[in-house]
Parts: C-alpha cells; sequence; structure tokens
C-alpha cells in the first residue's frame, strides 16, 4: 500500500470537514505502519481523548481503506462498543470474543479455545481498546488473558495487522491501573513493532460543548499527581449540561423517556446498591410496572451464560449475528413473560427477549427473577452454592456423580439467565456505550474520598452522552460559578 495514495484517500474521507495538523500526523503515522514490510508483527496504538476527533479520524481511515480494497475485521469489547463502532465505521463490527474464541467441544458448551486466524493481509480494527484487560480473569476463554489471546490470534494469520483505538482517560479494566492495550510498552513485550500516535486537541466545535468542555477539564487531572479537591464542573453558558434536584428527578426522566426514547436514556452510578435503588424508583414512580417484570423492561445480563446458546457464531469466515454466549453486560429487552413459578428457593420465568446490540436476535430463556432487585452484583456465593445443591438433589437417583454434573449442565432452571434492570448502571457496564441523555449520580464525595479512579469514573460517565447530562443532586461546591 503506497503511502501517498493512503494519505491522500484518508484526507478525502474527512470532506467536508478538514482534518486538523495531529490527526494529519496520525495518518502520516499509520500510512508508516501499514506500509512497514520489515517487521514481521507490526501494530498501533490510536489514543485520542473525547472531543480531538478521534472518531472522525477512526471513521475517514476505515472508509479511506475500504477505498483501497484493504481487507478489514472490525471488534470492539462489547456488543454495545461494537454496534456504536459499526454505525460511525459504516461496516459492522463484531465483539472480540465471537471473532477470537469458538467453543471447545460440541459437548462443553461453557469453554472456548482461540480460534483459527484464517485471514490473510488484514488489518483487524479494535475501538475502545481502554476496556481490553491484560490480567487472566476468566479461564474459560483461552488463557483468560484477553489482551494476550487477541494478539495471537491476529498474528497467527498470513501479514496481518493489528490496529487498536482507544480513550487512556477512560475507566481500566477491572483489576488494572492503566489500560494495557494502549501502552506500547506493554505491546512490544510481546514482540510487536509498536507504531503510536495521539490525538489530544480539542476542536473547536467541541469546547462549545459543556460535556466535552468538562469531560476535558476532568481528564486534565488524570496527568496531576497534587490534585487534592474534587473537580468543579463549569455549567454557565452551556446548555447540554446541568444539575437536576432530587425533587425533579422524576419529571426530568419522564421527559427525556419521551423525548430521546428509554432505551436513549440511562443513570450512571458508582455502585450496584445505588443502580438496583434508582432501577426500581423508575419502575415504580416513572414507568408505572407494578409486575416484576414486564414487556418493554430493558435489562442486562450479569453473569456469563453459555447453555442459552448452543451454536457457534462463527461458521469458517463468516459471523452470524447470533451470539456464541451470552455475556455479563449484554443488553436485552423484554418482549413477553409467561410461567412464573417458585422453585428451589427461588422465582423463574419463561421470557422473550431481544438483543438490540445483536441485531434484534430474539431468544426464550428462564430467567432467575430474584437477581433483578438484588443488591449484590448477581447471585452471591452463598445463593449459588444453594442453588446447585437444591438441583442436584433432583438427580439424587443417578449413581455416577459424573451424569449427574451432565445432567446439572443442561438443567434450565440452574443455568437460567441472570439479569437485572438496566434503566440505571455502574459506569463500568455503560463504558463502549452511548446515550442521548445521560443522567449521572456520584453519591456522597468529599475532598478526602478523591482517588484517580474517581477521575477516570467521572471522565468516562460524562463521555457517555451524545446530546445532555443531567448532574444529579450534585453539590454546590463542586459547580463552578466562573
Amino acid at each position: 500500500m503506497l503511502d501517498a495514495e493512503l494519505v491522500y484517500r484518508i484526507r478525502e474521507a474527512f470532506v467536508p470537514k478538514i482534518p486538523t495538523d495531529e490527526q494529519l500526523s496520525a495518518v502520516q503515522v499509520l500510512s508508516q505502519f501499514m506500509s512497514d514490510r520489515t517487521s514481521d508483527h507490526p501494530a498501533m496504538v490510536l489514543r485520542g481523548s473525547a472531543g480531538t476527533g478521534k472518531t472522525t479520524l477512526a471513521a475517514a481511515v476505515v472508509k479511506a481503506m475500504r477505498g483501497l480494497g484493504q481487507k478489514l475485521v472490525l471488534l470492539a469489547p462489547t456488543g454495545r462498543a461494537a454496534k456504536v463502532f459499526s454505525l460511525y465505521a459504516g461496516q459492522s463490527a463484531f465483539t472480540i470474543h465471537r471473532r477470537i474464541y469458538r467453543q471447545q467441544t460440541a459437548a462443553d458448551l461453557s469453554s472456548f479455545r482461540l480460534n483459527d486466524n484464517l485471514h490473510a493481509d488484514t488489518l483487524f480494527i479494535v475501538d475502545e481498546a481502554s476496556m481490553v484487560s491484560h490480567t487472566a480473569v476468566n479461564e474459560m476463554f483461552g488463557s483468560g488473558d484477553l489482551l494476550s489471546d487477541l494478539i495471537s490470534y491476529v498474528y497467527q494469520g498470513l501479514r496481518c495487522r493489528l490496529l487498536l483505538i482507544g480513550d487512556a482517560a477512560q475507566l481500566p479494566p477491572v483489576g488494572e491501573e492503566e489500560s494495557p492495550a494502549l501502552m506500547g510498552s506493554v505491546l512490544s513485550g510481546y514482540g510487536l513493532t509498536v507504531y503510536e500516535a495521539d490525538v489530544s486537541e480539542v476542536l473547536r466545535q467541541s469546547r462549545e460543548s459543556g460535556i466535552l468542555y468538562n469531560a476535558t477539564m476532568v481528564r486534565q487531572l488524570i496527568t496531576h499527581d497534587a490534585t487534592t479537591q474534587l473537580p468543579r464542573l463549569h455549567l454557565r453558558g452551556f446548555a447540554d449540561i446541568c444539575v437536576v434536584p432530587g425533587d425533579e428527578l422524576i419529571e426530568r426522566l419522564a421527559s427525556s423517556y419521551s423525548r430521546v426514547g428509554v432505551d436513549e436514556t440511562v443513570v450512571i452510578c458508582r455502585s450496584n446498591k445505588r443502580a438496583n435503588i434508582y432501577n426500581q424508583g423508575i419502575r415504580n414512580t416513572v414507568l408505572d410496572r407494578e409486575e416484576l417484570l414486564s414487556r418493554g423492561d430493558q435489562l442486562m445480563v450479569v453473569k456469563n451464560n453459555y447453555s442459552l446458546v448452543t451454536g457457534n457464531s462463527q461458521k469458517g469466515d463468516d459471523v452470524t449475528s447470533q451470539p456464541s454466549f451470552l455475556a455479563n453486560g449484554d443488553r436485552c429487552v423484554v418482549f413477553k413473560v409467561r410461567n412464573e413459578e417458585c422453585l428451589y428457593g427461588f422465582r423463574f420465568a419463561d421470557v422473550t427477549l431481544q438483543f438490540p446490540d445483536y441485531d434484534d436476535y430474539e431468544l426464550t430463556a428462564k430467567v432467575m427473577l430474584d437477581t433483578l432487585t438484588s443488591e449484590s452484583p448477581a447471585l452471591t456465593r452463598d445463593q449459588q452454592e444453594q442453588l446447585y445443591n437444591n438441583v442436584m438433589a433432583d438427580y439424587d437417583d443417578i449413581p455416577l456423580k459424573s451424569q449427574r454434573l451432565k445432567q446439572l449442565k443442561s438443567d434450565v432452571y440452574y443455568n437460567a439467565l441472570q439479569v437485572k434492570y438496566a434503566y440505571a448502571v455502574t459506569c463500568h457496564k455503560a463504558q463502549g456505550g452511548q446515550w442521548a441523555h445521560v443522567y449521572i449520580d456520584q453519591g456522597y464525595m468529599t475532598d478526602e474520598m478523591l482517588t484517580a479512579d474517581y477521575i477516570h469514573w467521572l471522565y468516562t460517565a460524562l463521555t457517555r452522552a451524545t446530546e445532555q447530562v443531567y448532574l444529579v443532586n450534585w453539590p454546590q461546591t463542586q459547580i463552578s460559578e466562573k
């Protein structure tokens, strides 16, 4: 691929916008990366913060590459992030897990091995790479280390390359202090030749947005070790960010649901407990829903489920719209509820669900109702053990334990889908997604509680909104009058 031709095509893809000097510098780095023929494993990291034109640049890159006949595979860590990537890139994107893993065997639905990369001369582009973990957290998938597996998969292919795009100011993966997939030093440790580019200048139109103005101000605090006071947000002169007192919250939420829709409105909290309070209050007071589960309810999967989707999502080189498993964080909408029952000390129902981030994939499943209103992230360890023991007791007539366990793996109650309401979520669950209206509840905060994690949390929460941010019960001490 010729450097000059690629640069020209990318610049053309910006029209009618004009790329900034910083964006053009990143394009030059990209052209060097794509034309590198001396390195066995070239990789590139493109970092950019909210309002710097990173998304516009990434979309221009995808458009230009397609125009030049470059084979592309677009990936993101979550279903919602993949959907957002698809929309702005103009090409289908898939979750990393769906692309790089496949079920170990047809009999073992909960074990996924690294897939074979049959691609050649293909550029793999990963958006929202700040969410890619380098810590072995789920050994049901390959090595359990998503970043290592991603790199192994990509460079199995003949002359394949990896471009990682993300915002280092967002929340890093759970258990990490920084986002390893955006760190050149980490990637170099895999033997990759790493090209790096940053876009950090906030564009003029972004400076006119209160959301992006304040997000930029908060981001700058991340690099200041001496920060000892909570950030003071600037509201004066901005129409897209405001404070909502508690006594106006119900009316504002109802207005958002009416104006942009329930699926384009979210409340972001700092704890599962707080999100649970919001979810129940929203359903009871704003949506006027009395049943535990109703048609149209917005839900989120809170524990990976490998038994409800039995087919591989990848067949050869094609990827279907069906997920290979239901992942913690996947969003769904209730279509039909029937057969509510109590069994084994828990409540269940047969629920037909649609998954908007997977082309409205539809599934009827046994759903665990107890997790809807619990304060824990999913069933607690004690509850899971209770369910296990009670279900296993039903198979006491089977003499061999291995056969009893085989029955357990296919038991619809033991494998019931664990879900929560998704009107209010934690920031980690919201990461990678975008909503038109975002309500942010940080709860009780003092200067003594200020940490780097909080700064990342606030920045990430602010940047989930595309149109309007509402700061719920925000203290006056955290608002600048200037």
